[in-house]
């Protein structure tokens, strides 16, 4: 589950992570009152969204005053972001900031392990930087069992080249920060930026925090954070539908049953997709383990209620999940969807009564559904339909 910004912000104080005062509204009102009450000075009216890129977007603007504030506001409130409405803005204090910096931690699947990322240069460009110039962002694995503690933190920051002044206040939060991931279950925890004040204060003026929804029943509080209001209608029927759904900003669906095949058949779409005009995967949709023929076509259903999508690339290897049921599945959603089944559907089935589904889907003859036999070739048809 992706946090916004303000209760990512709320579980600060727990650890002891300093940041500024913060009120979330619902209204340019409520914002003009919120700038009032942090008393005098600029504020900064952040638009809440669980997407990266408000800056950019427009959405974070420094008022000076209450009247700026409104503008801010205004001009805020309602605006989408990567798809995103905003419905919420936070209200925050502003600071003198003489530098700013970055941090994040993150689960490292492949490593089975956690990984730390820290900057000297923080900022809305930390992408580009990362790209770039990569020796300015350092990176350095975290044993789960040894965690991040005072002296792993101290050589990081040291790998980092942060300046002798502040790089004793940027270990102690990364330690903190350590402590949140673990004592929230988070998968990932990112400050961007950690900002040094023109008062020698370290400051955490951002946060963008993922819990693992796997660990849900350790943490009851949990609960509060969850909004289906922001949910998107496609996010809403894969979660009525008990699917594993996350929508992108790319242009071919995804379907595969198990979290990692669907993660390998993204990359291996975004890597095709670059031979054929840059196209990129549009979801990640994870059917899981004994999907039923049901289970294939709801998938189907949600995917290509998306608009941007131009094709879809069905990738199951039979397991639990036969074949045939999957085959079953996508004549059924074809048929049930009409019109609106008019995109091209690569499918690529391997394993558990591969030969079965096959073949039904060979008898139904469905003019818009082409079958590849393997994963790269699969993606390169799909890639390729998806640029015309």
């Amino acid at each position: 589950m992706d946090l916004y910004e303000y209760q990512a912000r709320s579980l600060y104080p727990k650890y002891g992570i300093p940041t500024t005062d913060a009120v979330v509204v619902g209204s340019v009102e409520e914002a003009v009152d919120a700038a009032i009450k942090l008393g005098p000075g600029p504020t900064v009216i952040k638009a809440q969204v669980t997407v990266g890129g408000r800056g950019k977007a427009g959405g974070v603007r420094v008022a000076p005053d209450a009247g700026a504030a409104r503008v801010a506001a205004e001009a805020i409130m309602g605006m989408t972001i990567k798809g995103h409405t905003v419905r919420r803005l936070m209200v925050a204090r502003a600071v003198d900031i003489a530098a700013e910096y970055y941090a994040s931690l993150v689960l490292d699947r492949a490593n089975r392990g956690y990984l730390a990322l820290v900057s000297a240069q923080g900022g809305i460009d930390i992408e580009t930087l990362a790209a770039e110039r990569r020796d300015a962002l350092v990176r350095a694995e975290i044993d789960p069992l040894a965690g991040l503690d005072a002296a792993k933190a101290n050589a990081l920051v040291a790998s980092a080249h942060f300046a002798p002044a502040v790089a004793g206040q940027v270990a102690e939060v990364l330690v903190k920060l350590w402590d949140l991931m673990r004592g929230e279950d988070a998968t990932l925890v990112e400050v961007n930026p950690l900002a040094l004040t023109g008062d020698g204060r370290l400051m955490a003026l951002d946060a963008k925090i993922t819990l693992d929804d796997n660990a849900a029943f350790r943490h009851p509080g949990h609960g509060e954070f969850a909004d289906t209001e922001d949910m998107g209608v496609l996010e809403a029927k894969a979660k009525a539908a008990g699917l594993g759904y996350v929508k992108l900003d790319g242009q071919v669906g995804v379907i595969g049953n198990g979290a990692g095949l669907v993660m390998a058949t993204l990359d291996v779409v975004a890597g095709a997709g670059e031979k054929h005009g840059g196209v990129r995967p549009a979801n990640f949709l994870d059917i899981g383990g004994g999907a039923s023929a049901e289970v294939m076509a709801d998938g189907l259903g949600i995917i290509l209620g998306d608009p941007q999508v131009r094709s879809v690339l069905v990738n199951v290897f039979g397991g639990i999940t036969a074949c045939d049921e999957v085959a079953r599945g996508i004549v059924v959603a074809v048929g049930l969807l009409g019109p609106a089944a008019d995109k091209p559907i690569v499918v690529r089935l391997d394993g558990n009564a591969v030969d079965a589904g096959r073949a039904i889907l060979a008898e139904a003859d469905l003019p818009q559904v082409e079958m590849a036999s393997a994963m790269d070739d699969a993606a390169d048809l799909a890639a390729q339909l998806a640029s015309v």
